[in-house]
């Protein structure tokens, strides 16, 4: 039987209780710890442009660049239309709109442009609210920032890329360098057989003429996770007949044609998807030898300990943009007649979310703050680069899960694409994956223990600044020292060791400089073993609504 009557319309598609998106607001002004960590640690002097870029980052325009990046993804030209080798990637305009606000906010070399106190401090709260908006730029910008440290120790090499790698001009094109308004500097290390584990490398490296630092070699080999392969140089290891060493190679010669750096693959990955980690093919490749000759992994940590300490700040704010989205979530959906921020078991989740986060944000900005004390005082290095293995381990470690319990705080929702929670929650393990896997940096942990004395010293210096605030603190610290003093079988205790180091550290910080309401429950819950094994399992008597408002910072 046909139906002849007209259908009535039904309001089938009216959008009734869902949050309004989130944009054009500043991630700076909004984060309440990150900026009370800026002015203790030194750099309220750069208050005003940080918050200039924290509102920028938080804007319409570049959160859809941040999203249109992470869905366009590159693509690599490994030859023009005729068959000459190009081994270039091409990236969406999206992409290089990130990159130009990062390197024109001075992401990529704000300390040693501007060398002062808190220099290093404004620099990482400024990668911090990038990270938020798109986190795959921040690794070449990470590279660029790391290089000068490496560089310095072959000073003809520095002199020639210090001014292309600091310049704040972002030239994308694919020319010499000598051609272009700045350059980007990206690192090769890895190789297949071997991994972390570098020493296992196979890349030869034969002189063109004189041997030793400075001097040209011609380098062959195949390097198997090389990040953001369209930068201008990198800084690469390889084999000389004098031992492992290391290199600098540039995309393009002195004379103006290119170097043979043959990219194979785009690799595909969880994470990290706006930014290119590829393979890369040496064949008779040229490149000057940086530092002394068979020192390659000493010369080369000096820029690693620099792209770890953006491991761990860079990590701490995709914890805070997880926060702050469900913090906005909350804070505009019900369910059961309630805000869902109103609902006693998600006020238990926000609440930890929050004091976790609190937590790595005041480590990360610490950690810069010493980066910048070791520009006066060299004598500090040993204690950066303990806490460096330290933050870099425990934040990292603790980012995945957290930002999965911010997705679901949002439900279904959260777990489809549209939103920004799974993108976060893919960034997440990259920075524990970079730059030493979990167990590498608890090895090196215990090395610098071994190696230099000072580095513990000075450690648990910083810890006593905290002892007497909380009797919870007190006995961790008479735990901890105990701990530190076993050496039995410390290997396969590297990883508690160090996780409790972190939580000191942690501790100290917060009892010292946070209310009271976030140190004392991070005391109880971390310290004193009073919380559950997954976020939101807080105690009673804990002040929810008082810990989420300080994270909300929007009313």
């Amino acid at each position: 039987m046909a139906i002849t009557e007209t259908p009535r319309i039904f309001s089938t598609h009216e959008v009734i209780n869902q949050p309004p998106p989130l944009q054009d607001y500043n991630l700076y002004t909004c984060d309440a710890p990150l900026m009370e960590a800026v002015r203790r640690e030194g750099a309220a002097w750069a208050e005003n442009d940080i918050a200039a870029f924290g509102a920028k980052m938080g804007s319409e325009v570049f959160i859809t660049h941040g999203r249109i990046a992470n869905e366009v993804l590159p693509k690599l030209h490994t030859h023009d239309r005729f068959g000459h080798r190009l081994d270039w990637v091409e990236f969406h305009p999206s992409w290089h709109a990130c990159m130009r606000a990062g390197i024109e906010a001075e992401v990529h070399s704000l300390p040693w442009n501007h060398p002062q106190p808190g220099a290093h401090v404004a620099r990482t709260a400024k990668h911090y609210l990038l990270q938020q908006t798109e986190a795959g730029c921040c690794c070449p910008l990470t590279m660029t920032f790391a290089a000068p440290p490496a560089l310095r120790q072959q000073p003809d090499v520095a002199e020639e890329w210090m001014p292309r790698i600091t310049a704040t001009q972002y030239d994308e094109r694919n020319l010499p360098p000598h051609e272009k308004a700045g350059c980007i500097m990206g690192m090769a290390m890895t190789e297949k057989q071997g991994g972390s584990d570098v020493r296992a490398n196979t890349t030869r490296a034969v002189p063109v003429g004189p041997e030793g630092p400075g001097e040209e070699y011609l380098l062959t080999g195949h390097k198997f996770f090389v990040s953001a392969p369209m930068c201008d140089a990198f800084l690469t290891l390889a084999y000389t007949d004098n031992g492992f060493s290391c290199f600098i190679v540039p995309r393009w010669l002195p004379d103006g044609t290119r170097n043979r750096f043959f990219i194979q693959r785009l690799k595909e990955k969880l994470g990290n998807r706006s930014n290119t980690t590829s393979e890369v093919e040496f064949c008779e490749t040229w490149g000057r030898m940086v530092g002394e000759e068979g020192h390659g992994v000493r010369t080369i940590l000096e820029m690693v300990f620099h792209t770890r300490l953006d491991c761990a700040t860079g990590t701490a704010g995709l914890m805070r943009q997880a926060l702050t989205q469900a913090l906005h979530h909350t804070h505009h959906r019900s369910a059961f007649k309630a805000l869902l921020k109103d609902q006693p078991l998600m006020r238990n989740v926000l609440a930890d979310l929050a004091i976790e986060c609190e937590a790595a944000t005041a480590l990360a900005m610490r950690l810069s703050h010493l980066y910048d004390v070791v520009q006066q005082d060299p004598s500090r290095q040993p204690l950066a680069r303990l806490l460096t293995t330290v933050s870099k381990y425990w934040i990292c470690k603790r980012a995945p899960n957290m930002i999965f319990e911010a997705l679901e705080c949002h439900g279904g929702d959260g777990y489809m694409d549209p939103s920004p929670m799974p993108r976060l929650y893919r960034e997440a393990p990259v920075s524990s994956v970079w730059e030493g896997s979990g167990n590498i940096i608890c090895l090196e942990a215990l090395k610098i223990m071994e190696r230099e004395p000072d580095a513990m010293v000075a450690f648990m210096e910083m810890l006593d600044q905290a002892r007497g605030v909380d009797r919870r603190y007190d006995a961790y610290l008479v735990a901890l020292e105990k701990e530190l003093l076993n050496l039995d079988d410390i290997e396969s205790r590297a990883r508690r060791i160090v996780e409790r180091m972190a939580l000191a550290a942690q501790a100290a910080l917060l009892l010292q400089h946070a209310p009271d309401f976030i140190a004392g429950v991070f005391c109880r819950t971390r310290l004193d073993g009073d919380e559950g094994h997954t976020y939101g399992a807080l105690p009673t008597g804990v002040p929810f609504t008082t810990i989420i408002n300080r994270a909300y910072g929007m009313t």
